[in-house]
């Protein structure tokens, strides 16, 4: 399905920028029912969406959630995790006021969290593709060569 997502396509860009992100609650409790699960996905997915990201997909367990997400180049990931982090948060807390146990001010969410590039090659792929380039006669730009390496040659 990454492959078949829509290109994000600017005045002079064009990006695939996909994440997977891991939350856990905070201090790993089981508070992830089906019900409070089906809750975060949307108000997750609605809060992406209003920073121009588009959410694949969303699934958890009864102590973390998984988000698959495409994202714009102009957010970075770390202020799109602390604004899902903290908007959701909140939210939660206000729809299920039963996980406020400490005081008013108890996070759902740990501090933490697990971000990684998600694509359609590997990164095997990818450097055989880079060391492949200026092997094949075209009629484009010549192959990148440094300082040094013209020195050499």
């Amino acid at each position: 399905m990454i492959n078949e997502l829509p290109l994000l396509q600017k005045r002079h860009s064009v990006t695939n920028i996909v994440v997977h992100l891991i939350f856990t609650t905070k201090y790993r409790r089981k508070k992830m029912s089906e019900p409070v699960l089906a809750y975060l996905r949307g108000i997750l997915a609605s809060l992406a969406e209003s920073k121009g990201c588009f959410v694949i997909e969303i699934n958890g367990e009864a102590d973390h959630i998984h988000l698959l997400v495409q994202t714009p180049p102009q957010i970075s990931v770390s202020n799109l995790v602390g604004f899902l982090k903290t908007y959701s948060s909140k939210m939660i807390l206000e729809e299920f006021p039963e996980f406020r146990t400490f005081s008013n001010r108890v996070a759902f969410w740990s501090t933490s969290y697990f971000v990684a590039s998600a694509g359609g090659v590997t990164i095997e792929a990818l450097e055989k593709y880079v060391q492949d380039q200026g092997k094949t006669k075209r009629l484009s730009s010549p192959p990148f060569r440094t300082e040094v390496s013209r020195r050499m040659s």
